[in-house]
């Protein structure tokens, strides 16, 4: 991942905006830390901020075609780039060894229809000098992060970037860049690309449930998201996600270590050092907590170099601040998993390490949170998981990406890889159905496609007592107390009387618990434009089907304390 910052058609002096453009782009230097990049190409100008992580050595941006007809900015990876290069009818000259390079060479072959052809995470803006065109593109669930704004004093004028931090100050519209979308300035619109089976969620699937299928699948997708060059790691809390990413990585890495991965995959990355010889994996809780318990379990079970952190309360309070600044957002649930996420990555990337997969997405595909419990049939059920995972950008994938990211740490999630959605959100939802009364708990089609307890011959993927534990949510599984703290502090913030005057110094998304008023705060002194908050998007839990309001996976009435 990096950083990126665009603006096209600029109606002003552009030799004094370089400057400007230059310090609007070292906002979000933190993605990318590796390398600044700026290209000016008449009233237009791309710059780019570098984390390298495939083609270290040469791979810089913005990236310029031979006649520099095409300039291009990327934040992400092209899983199967080997295979797109491969495909391309013409004979251009690559520059670089850049997984991001192909996009300006299918570009050039087919138009914006390229865009369907990519396997992977990116945001990208791209710039045909020709044409005076600018095309901008978001992958198809938003697991990396853009935004558009627009500026009344320069109409016509549109700017891109990574996060609201490099715009805010330009801006008096600004929009989170729809996922699955594509933005055309010839036509001024920004349309769909991504279209899948299962987006209309009121249409209920039917396709039975193979168990081989939905394991392989999984398999595939971390293999492929194991392209890199530099070294390597897992985010493992100890819950069902994490742990089965793990173990596959840990399988997969001990192949590239023996020289038994297939030389000839796509997905492999062959120009480098791919990771250290053991999978390192990485832990964080408070004293005591259940993640730390159970990541320790995973890690001697799986044979990872493990890496555990505690910190303590007034740390992750320290944090908050950083934490709002850097997510820009003021939801609750966000917040509170951001902050321990937020304070791991800077001791990972302290170690050297650039790329860590984690397990974001499974709970929303296969309905894992708790008050899935409550959905009243197979049909709500599953209507609710689309929902959750069209809006993941808002939520997790955001929290993964900005918490990450703020210390040029680059996360990768598998479970929402393209091939694999379109497999599990077409799967009978009547199988991910959870009611424990009859022994089927939240993501049990999950659980019971890695299970081998039944041929004693299998080399077990997790134990058996982590692969069948309750969900706990990253915010919980810290440690309890976590967010209890954050209760008190807001008691001990904010009056009464101040919360019940909310309404009058916010009309969207006024704040309703003591909580909510002290992170709104928070962001307002960062981002006070009205502008930036057009772009968040609150987690308002399901009253309809009789969940607290209180987002915490321990306020659901099926959560069994851990400890």
């Amino acid at each position: 991942m990096c950083g990126i910052f665009g603006v096209f058609n600029y109606q002003g002096d552009m030799s004094s905006y370089r400057q400007r453009a230059l310090y609007l782009s070292k906002k979000i230097r933190h993605r990318g830390p590796d390398w600044s990049g700026c290209v000016v190409k008449g009233n237009h100008i791309m710059a780019h901020e570098r984390l390298a992580i495939v083609g270290v050595d040469s791979g810089a941006q913005p990236l310029v075609n031979e006649d520099e007809s095409i300039i291009l900015c990327v934040n992400g990876e092209i899983y199967n780039h080997r295979h797109l290069r491969a495909q391309l009818k013409g004979d251009h000259k690559f520059q670089t060894h850049s997984d991001c390079e192909v996009i300006m060479h299918m570009y050039a072959e087919m138009g914006t229809d390229f865009i369907q052809h990519l396997d992977g995470m990116f945001s990208f803006v791209l710039l045909d000098v020709k044409r005076n065109r600018i095309i901008a593109a978001r992958d198809a669930i938003g697991i990396t992060t853009l935004y558009y704004g627009w500026s009344s004093k320069m109409p016509g004028t549109i700017y891109f970037s990574s996060e609201l931090k490099s715009l805010n100050e330009e801006c008096d519209k600004i929009l989170a860049f729809p996922p699955g979308h594509v933005y055309d300035s010839e036509t001024e619109q920004t349309t769909r690309w991504f279209n899948p089976t299962w987006w209309d969620g009121d249409k209920i699937p039917n396709t039975p449930l193979d168990y081989t299928v939905l394991r392989e699948s999984l398999e595939t997708a971390v293999r492929k998201r194991l392209m890199a060059e530099v070294p390597y790691g897992v985010l493992l809390s100890g819950g069902l996600d994490s742990s089965l990413i793990a173990a596959i990585a840990q399988r997969e890495t001990e192949k590239i270590a023996s020289g038994k991965a297939n030389a000839d995959d796509d997905n492999l990355d062959e120009s480098g050092p791919r990771s250290w010889p053991k999978l390192h994996s990485f832990s964080i809780g408070l004293a005591g907590s259940p993640d730390l318990v159970a990541a320790r379990e995973v890690a001697n079970h799986l044979g990872t170099i493990h890496h555990e952190y505690v910190f303590t309360l007034q740390e992750a309070l320290d944090a908050v601040a950083d934490v709002i600044y850097h997510l820009e957002t003021y939801d609750v649930t966000t917040i509170r998993a951001s902050t321990p996420m937020y304070l791991l990555s800077r001791k990972i990337k302290a170690l050297g390490v650039k790329m860590v997969l984690s397990g974001e997405g499974a709970d929303e595909v296969f309905g894992g949170y708790l008050y899935f419990h409550s959905a009243p049939d197979k049909a709500a059920f599953h209507t609710e998981t689309v929902t959750r995972v069209k809006n993941l950008h808002t939520s997790d994938c955001l929290r993964a990406n900005k918490s990450t990211m703020a210390w040029g740490l680059e996360a990768r999630v598998p479970f929402l890889d393209k091939a694999l959605l379109e497999i599990a959100m077409n799967i009978d939802p009547q199988e991910k159905t959870c009611d424990r009364s009859k022994g089927r708990m939240e993501k049990y089609i999950v659980r019971k496609a890695f299970d081998t307890s039944d041929d004693p011959t299998a080399k077990p993927y997790l134990p058996h007592n982590i692969l069948w534990r309750q969900k706990e949510q990253f915010s919980d599984g810290v440690g309890y107390g976590w967010i209890d703290k954050l209760k008190d502090v807001s008691e001990e913030t904010v009056t009464d009387e101040q919360l019940s005057k909310a309404h009058e110094k916010w009309q969207k998304d006024c704040p309703t618990t003591k909580e909510a008023y002290m992170y709104r705060t928070i962001f307002d002194s960062w981002y006070p434009q009205e502008a930036c908050t057009a772009s968040v998007v609150r987690w308002i839990p399901r009253a309809d089907w009789g969940c607290p309001e209180d987002p915490s996976g321990r306020a659901q009435k099926v959560h069994a304390s851990a400890y």
